[in-house]
């Protein structure tokens, strides 16, 4: 198996260069080949990944641990950390990953704070793996709806890629937004004007040469985009509470919406959705993003056996 990213930290998609996001999505799709004559392997047999999550997960938790068991490895892990760690007693993060780092061979680590997975890195000897740092960047996020993308429609090349939501504080999008920037693709970025993706990140999307367009018009995006990816409006997030009920609503796709405008369309969430997505939407053959959950595994068992080597 190719060594180049053993030993490394994954804190942010641009850690990865367009031949090692491939690789990744390559091995990937080898691990979803496979499993469908083999329940488990035996390549990280010995080796322990500590999850350590500081904000709630479901799917980022669960799709890492289980990739770790079907690679043959062992878990430990911490929920609600922030409670039931030592960092209620006011331990730094750069010392309780020093400290893991003597149990575990990677730990992957979410927490609110934007550069909470640097600062952890900063601390550990063994990778890290960034699950999520606030309004910051979720790489392995980024990698799954890549793959979900080229499973989907076939190719990266040549798409029109929609995002649409709260793309000020998904995390989600800041990643995938900056992977995309590797493929010859067109962006739409359709969000109320207080939601909408920071100047930083378009600035730099446009920099490297992705055509960027911004509207808070959903309905003629949808005609025209190959990929809808739909984000919630992240309540979490606001300081405001009528400000988050004021925008909470701002759109809403249904199946009557996909019918009238792009009956082809693919529709991809990260999840969990609140009301973003009508549950009618469920059934169409564009409906992605199920499928999408559970690419996490095939990715993340790839980033697991390529980061611990």
């Amino acid at each position: 198996m190719p060594d180049s990213l053993a030993g490394r930290d994954i804190i942010t998609i641009d850690d990865l260069n367009k031949d090692e996001i491939q690789l990744i999505l390559n091995q990937a799709a080898r691990f979803e080949e496979l499993r469908q004559r083999r329940r488990k392997f035996d390549l990280l047999d010995g080796r322990v990944l500590a999850t350590l999550f500081y904000e709630p997960s479901t799917r980022t938790r669960l799709s890492f641990e289980t990739a770790m068991h079907r690679l043959g490895g062992d878990v430990i892990s911490v929920a609600e950390a922030a409670k039931s760690s030592s960092a209620a007693k006011g331990e730094t993060l750069t010392d309780a990953a020093r400290v893991i780092s003597g149990y575990a061979d990677v730990i992957v680590q979410r927490h609110p704070a934007v550069g909470s997975a640097q600062e952890a890195a900063a601390g550990a000897t063994v990778p890290l793996i960034n699950a999520g740092d606030g309004m910051g960047e979720h790489p392995t996020q980024a990698l799954l709806d890549l793959y979900t993308i080229q499973r989907e429609r076939g190719r990266l090349d040549g798409l029109w890629v929609g995002l649409v939501g709260d793309l000020k504080h998904g995390r989600t999008v800041h990643s995938l937004s900056r992977a995309l920037a590797h493929w010859d693709v067109r962006l739409t970025l359709v969000s109320p004007p207080a939601l909408a993706l920071p100047a930083t990140v378009t600035g730099e999307l446009r920099r490297r040469g992705l055509t960027v367009h911004e509207t808070d018009d959903l309905t003629t995006a949808m005609s025209a985009c190959d990929v809808l990816y739909v984000t919630r409006i992240q309540r979490e997030r606001f300081a405001d509470p009528a400000e988050y009920k004021r925008l909470r609503k701002s759109y809403v796709v249904d199946q009557a919406l996909i019918k009238h405008t792009n009956p082809n369309i693919t529709i991809m969430h990260p999840l969990p959705r609140v009301n973003e997505i009508a549950t009618d939407v469920d059934d169409l053959p564009g409906a992605a993003y199920f499928r999408q959950a559970a690419n996490g595994v095939w990715v993340r068992m790839a980033v697991l056996t390529l980061v611990v080597g």
